[in-house]
């Protein structure tokens, strides 16, 4: 069994277990839960903003803890001031160390779009999502049928929030190119071997249809590959752990967005 079925193997067991303890009828008595949504699409094609997604992350499966001391009130709000186009916040506790309670706090610090980062299987998650004060989720194509893409991505419009839909290669497009799909991400690192190449955004770049906003995720440090990246249609780039890892996650975002225009 890889890395993505044991996270997923828990996932089940662990909505479960939320589901029992607060009801979807709670979750939609959330004073968050009918807040009028911030368009992740607008945020990531305003020229006037980074085109970054920063993501606060403590730890991960493939490197262990990143920064298990970091304060997240610096962090969302360091990125939002050094121009990030959205926030990626992590929720799963298990294999990255992540809490509801951190999108909750970065929805009460920041006035960005909030991605919703975990693995999302069930329709509850979603509901989950529009309560704590996200603005999109992300559906993981590795883990779920082009069907179940379909049917999670419809009920994410139902509740006004938009779908980032990432993958790994080209054939993971294949039924998947709908119009609940808002965004297009391209993930480097596999994950089942968690190994990164840049070259996966490049090469997936030429199957992507032209009317879908292009995000390339993970593995992305280096100015110079932004500016590479955006030679083959990429407008967003999710980057957290090269930013987690210094004292000042927002300084970092800083300095990469001057030296990558």
């Amino acid at each position: 069994m890889n890395i993505l079925d044991k996270i997923i193997e828990h996932k089940w067991t662990e909505i479960a277990d939320r589901k029992a303890a607060v009801p979807v009828e709670e979750l939609r008595r959330s004073s968050l839960y009918n807040r009028p949504t911030l368009s992740f699409k607008k945020y990531l094609s305003n020229p006037a903003l980074s085109g970054v997604i920063a993501e606060h992350k403590r730890q991960s499966p493939s490197k262990g803890v990143i920064n298990a001391n970091v304060d997240l009130k610096q962090v969302v709000t360091g990125y939002q001031a050094a121009g990030a186009s959205a926030c990626s916040v992590l929720t799963d506790t298990k294999f990255f160390g992540g809490t509801t309670e951190d999108l909750l706090q970065a929805r009460a610090l920041i006035q960005i779009p909030i991605l919703r980062k975990d693995f999302m299987v069930d329709e509850y998650q979603i509901e989950e999502a529009r309560a704590m004060g996200a603005d999109v989720i992300l559906l993981i194509s590795a883990c779920l049928t082009p069907q179940r893409i379909k049917e999670l991505s419809e009920y994410a419009h139902k509740l006004d929030l938009e779908v980032l839909l990432e993958v790994h290669n080209a054939e993971e497009l294949e039924g998947n190119l709908i119009d609940t799909v808002d965004v297009i991400g391209v993930n480097n690192r596999n994950l089942k071997t968690f190994d990164v190449s840049i070259q996966t955004s490049i090469d997936v770049a030429k199957h992507i249809p032209e009317r879908y906003i292009k995000v390339s995720e993970s593995g992305i440090d280096d100015p110079k590959t932004i500016i590479e990246l955006k030679k083959h249609g990429y407008t967003g780039f999710l980057i957290g752990e090269s930013f987690m890892k210094t004292n000042d996650p927002g300084a970092a975002l800083k300095k990469l967005v001057a030296e990558s225009k």
